[in-house]
């Protein structure tokens, strides 16, 4: 795709970023087959390639309207086109740049929920009054002491997932304490950043990244071997943190250095001996988050961890489209997101489980909401 961005932005990093990525796209249209706000609206501004062209006209600047703001919000930046072109193209990156350029024709109401919403989420003292309200799990089995044989690994806590599902955090350092693994967890309010980033709040994303890099390198250098994500949300988020700075700058080496030693926690377990573990012998039905297998590229990821352990799984049709929960999207775009809800759970239940199953507190909250069936994280099923 040709450009003609403005030389000044162009000459930045995020600039450049825009440019090679809008350059990568060759026009095919097979992304179009795999969006799923294309499947659900048919129009063609809803779909990557549509975008793709909102955001070149506005990195050239022509002028842009609020219709192409609400285009650009609809996307769920699901990254499932990102799977589906033989192109490359990096789509979630180039959106995250077009809403922060498009943010001021943003009506001043819709920026004051925003910036509530982001506030609210990451800060503990005031999400903690609210949460047990939508708590999905409850701490029932005791905390289990290790002799850390094996090392240190670093658990990323979250910042709503230890009030929304606590027993996720909890199961986890259990099955870990129980393969020899010690846990450092990080504080509640050390947000991966993806909040903020994906509601173009980006400068402030980016201070937060910065903090963590520098939290985590030192622990790094004291001996902790892998940094772990229970909510593939926040995985990628933090996979992705060298994408955020140019190659020059002195914090991509590190982002670079945090980023190698992420892995989502079925990811960790695939290594390891787990002849330890007897996990619940429940008939389950498995969602995989957009962010685990688009986002980070781990396809089948945790369907081979429950199939080596004695699960079935039934297979789940279009298991490649995004539930609709998507970080705060199920917040802003209510509508759209709960027929994709709809559609999810048609298929998720098909197999008539007993148990749902998912790999991110936002699939897991969103889901749950639309269903009798039970909606946990798969890590639950080991804390027996």
């Amino acid at each position: 795709m040709q450009t003609k961005l403005d030389q000044q932005f162009s000459q930045t990093h995020k600039g450049n970023r825009a440019e090679n990525i809008l350059r990568s796209c060759v026009h095919c249209g097979f992304c179009l087959a795999t969006c799923p706000t294309y499947q659900l609206t048919g129009s063609e501004l809803d779909s990557p390639r549509g975008r793709i062209y909102l955001i070149k006209s506005l990195l050239e600047q022509n002028k842009v309207s609020q219709k192409s703001l609400q285009h650009l919000d609809n996307c769920l930046s699901c990254r499932a086109c990102e799977t589906t072109c033989p192109s490359g193209v990096e789509f979630a990156e180039l959106v995250d740049i077009g809403r922060e350029l498009v943010e001021y024709k943003r009506p001043i109401w819709q920026k004051i929920i925003r910036h509530s919403v982001r506030s609210l989420l990451t800060t503990p003292s005031l999400f903690n009054i609210i949460a047990p309200l939508f708590c999905q799990s409850t701490i029932k089995s005791d905390a289990i002491e290790t002799d850390a044989k094996n090392g240190r690994v670093l658990l990323l806590t979250g910042c709503v997932q230890p009030a929304l599902s606590p027993n996720t955090n909890h199961a986890t350092k259990n099955v870990l304490s129980k393969l020899g693994y010690a846990v450092t967890e990080t504080p509640q309010q050390q947000c991966c950043g993806a909040i903020n980033q994906h509601t173009s709040a980006q400068d402030a994303a980016l201070v937060q990244v910065k903090q963590n890099i520098d939290e985590w390198e030192k622990l790094l250098a004291l001996g902790i071997q892998t940094i772990i994500s229970t909510a593939s949300g926040c995985g990628v988020m933090v996979k992705d943190y060298p994408k955020l700075f140019a190659s020059n700058d002195s914090y991509h080496q590190k982002a670079v250095a945090v980023a190698t030693k992420t892995k989502d926690i079925a990811e960790f377990l695939l290594e390891q001996d787990l002849s330890a573990l007897s996990p619940q012998k429940t008939k389950i039905s498995y969602h995989a988050p957009c962010s685990l297998q688009h986002g980070q590229k781990l396809p089948n990821l945790v369907e081979s961890l429950l199939e080596k352990l004695g699960y079935d799984l039934s297979p789940v049709v279009d298991s490649h489209l995004c539930c609709g929960s998507a970080g705060t999207y199920s917040l802003f775009q209510p509508e759209m997101a709960k027929q994709l809800r709809t559609n999810k759970l048609s298929n998720l239940n098909e197999s008539q489980a007993e148990l749902i199953v998912t790999s991110n507190i936002g699939c897991q909250m969103h889901l749950a909401k639309g269903t009798a069936t039970p909606v946990k994280h798969w890590i639950e099923l080991f804390d027996t």
